[in-house]
């Protein structure tokens, strides 16, 4: 039997790739990519040559047991997404926990994701914290945030440049104009930029020029003692 690999690509620096990703891509028989568009430049940057395959989320339920049966047939398959880690608001779910309930192995290897290093450069608390992934675009999104208003531990979002502006000015509505965040954008990359301040702060700043880029939100967390200081 075969294995299943998770491999995590760069979220921008081609340098964060990691020798023995670069090894495990040039070893399996195939790899599988979220768009093999993007893929194909990065495996071309490291001269790997293996067989690539689209995988993502709009074909995954259907392909799932086909690639579980090409493993228990003997392939070592390798799953990457466009940038960071499978499975992290990215494609990879469905197919690790089809190989787990057919128990085939899976590794995965540490690497590149946007989160760790945007929740780090925050200044927030870092030994407890919620990742929330993209929020709903319609359905559910203020629900979610006013059910999100009184987490006391650090969140993180991703959001796209287009609606940047709006989630600032909904987690302002729900959690007070003076909640602090932090936005990274680009992170990696050359225009890498980290901005901090309140949320009143952050529309103001970015309400001022265009965004670019990917992004990440991480706000603190509910202030219990704040709220008890201001009772008295």
């Amino acid at each position: 039997m075969g294995k299943l690999f998770l491999v995590p690509t760069p979220i921008g620096n081609l340098e964060d790739m990691t020798l023995r990703g670069i090894r495990i891509l040039r070893e399996v028989d195939v790899i599988l990519a979220e768009d093999t568009r993007t893929s194909a430049k990065l495996l071309a940057h490291f001269e790997i040559k293996n067989k690539l395959t689209s995988h993502h989320k709009f074909n995954e339920h259907k392909t799932v047991e086909m690639i579980a049966r090409q493993i228990e047939e003997g392939k070592n398959v390798a799953l990457i997404s466009d940038a960071g880690t499978p499975g992290i608001s990215d494609p990879g779910f469905l197919l690790v926990r089809t190989c787990i309930e057919k128990e085939i192995e899976v590794e995965c290897l540490p690497g590149a994701t946007a989160l760790i290093p945007a929740l780090v450069n925050s200044g927030f608390p870092t030994d407890r914290f919620t990742f929330e992934g993209f929020l709903p675009q319609k359905k559910g999104r203020q629900t979610k945030i006013k059910n999100l208003a009184t987490e006391t531990r650090t969140m993180i979002f991703y959001e796209s440049p287009y609606r940047l502006i709006k989630s600032l000015e909904q987690f302002a509505e729900y959690m007070g104009p003076d909640r602090k965040a932090s936005v990274s954008r680009e992170l990696s990359k050359f225009f890498e930029e980290n901005r901090r301040g309140t949320l009143t702060e952050l529309i103001e700043y970015f309400s001022s020029k265009a965004i670019k880029g990917e992004i990440v939100i991480v706000l603190e967390g509910y202030q219990l003692d704040k709220e008890n200081t201001d009772d008295e």
